[in-house]
């Protein structure tokens, strides 16, 4: 039996550490630096950092934070956020990430995913997906881009496909009905996806109690669970999210 992962994700705005409620009100509550090397001291099994503004402000990311959170921890660490070209990709994984998320950009240009999966492993080449309720679309849920702020043509189950297709090695799947709520993932869009594709899909949006992640990697049939709020704000350890999930038999790696 595969592990399960516990994934910690980073917003960044501005240099800081940001949380919002789906997508609003952000504030800022942190150091990246910082913060990455807290959450890996503490056992987390893989870190993302978006620069949630890159796409929206039309320019690259800050390679510089990425660089010193990677000097920093020792374990898988995904960047997303104004990744728009083979460039871009190399810049970040030479300045310490193991993994790229293509998000807005992947959408404008998905031959972004074929070319970085053929010159850099299907392993670094992560798609992430921001989906919401849409009664309209085939499955139910529409793709958004740009920090959520823009409705796109493309079904989330449709696109979550053509991703793998074209050779993305995982999938951040985002709920943003239930991102920031900590009210529990989104179960049937995660569900959909995860047994629809062959490649990992992580579970982002809506983790506010251990058992909110039991849920997701069991009903949900999510491969990792990516929280952010329940533990920024201290409601919650890495620590003691792992032993809850132990103690129900779920697979994951203890310390």
């Amino acid at each position: 039996m595969l592990e399960k992962r516990i994934i910690i994700c980073l917003d960044v705005r501005d240099g800081k550490i940001t949380k919002g409620i789906k997508f609003q009100e952000n504030i800022d509550i942190g150091d990246p630096v910082e913060m990455a090397k807290k959450y890996y001291d503490e056992g987390v099994d893989e870190l993302v950092f978006y620069d949630i503004t890159a796409s929206f402000e039309n320019r690259g990311i800050m390679i510089d934070v990425v660089r010193k959170v990677a000097e920093n921890i020792f374990i898988p660490f995904s960047v997303g956020g104004g990744i728009g070209s083979v460039e871009d990709i190399r810049r970040v994984l030479l300045a310490g990430a193991e993994k790229v998320s293509v998000n807005s950009q992947a959408v404008k240009n998905p031959d972004i995913i074929r070319q970085g999966a053929s010159l850099f492993g299907n392993q670094c080449i992560v798609l992430g997906m921001d989906a919401a309720r849409d009664d309209t679309m085939p499955s139910g849920y529409r793709v958004y881009i740009n920090g959520g702020r823009i409705p796109t043509d493309l079904d989330a189950l449709e696109w979550a496909k053509k991703a793998e297709d074209l050779g993305a090695g995982e999938i951040v799947l985002n709920s943003m009905d239930a991102d920031g709520t900590q009210q529990g993932y989104e179960l049937t869009v995660t569900r959909m996806i995860s047994e629809k594709v062959h490649i990992p899909v992580v579970a982002s949006g809506g983790a506010g109690k251990p058992v909110h992640l039991y849920d997701v990697l069991t009903k949900g049939k999510a491969d990792a669970a990516l929280i952010a709020s329940m533990v920024h704000y201290g409601d919650f350890t890495i620590s003691g999210i792992k032993k809850y999930l132990h103690e129900r038999n779920i697979c994951i790696r203890m310390e």
